[in-house]
């Protein structure tokens, strides 16, 4: 199990940027840097199901295959190619307008890679932050404040 930093989401973001093709080896990369859930003991299906669309090739299906398993929240909103590139937008409530929705865009050349992309970057806002089980203290006091003892003595 793996969570994503900002630099290892910055750094596999930009490989699959500058990636021309998906394969194996790569795919195999992706999951074993962003997926938590891969493979999962509860969903034999479903991962089985990613394994064979891997194996026999299949980048576009298993990418999303890939987001099913591991982000059953978020959804395809629009898959679009224009001008030579590939736009994908996922989304946790597609329903909702464009202008209220809170929406992963990415783009590439290719289907699968611009799939992925957005995959990876719902797996870094899906994330949970590591934050402490008690809040911080302002450590700072005031220079209008001086301490004062209040106990009685007597």
């Amino acid at each position: 199990m793996s969570l994503l930093s900002e630099d290892r989401t910055a750094e596999l973001s930009d490989r699959i940027r500058d990636a021309y093709a998906l394969t194996a080896e790569f795919m195999a990369d992706i999951i074993r840097q962003t997926c938590r859930r891969f493979p999962s003991l509860g969903q034999g299906g479903k991962t089985a199901r990613v394994e064979r669309l891997i194996h026999s090739g299949a980048w576009t299906d298993a990418a999303l295959a890939l987001i099913d398993l591991e982000l059953p929240q978020w959804q395809v909103r629009r898959l679009v190619y224009d001008d030579g590139e590939w736009y994908c937008a996922l989304s946790r409530d597609r329903l909702l307008p464009d202008w209220l929705d809170e929406s992963i865009e990415t783009r590439h050349a290719d289907l699968a890679l611009a799939i992925l992309s957005a995959f990876v970057e719902a797996q870094r806002m899906s994330a949970p932050a590591s934050r402490p089980s008690v809040p911080p203290v302002r450590r700072s006091a005031s220079s209008l404040c001086e301490p004062l003892c209040s106990d009685n003595f007597s």
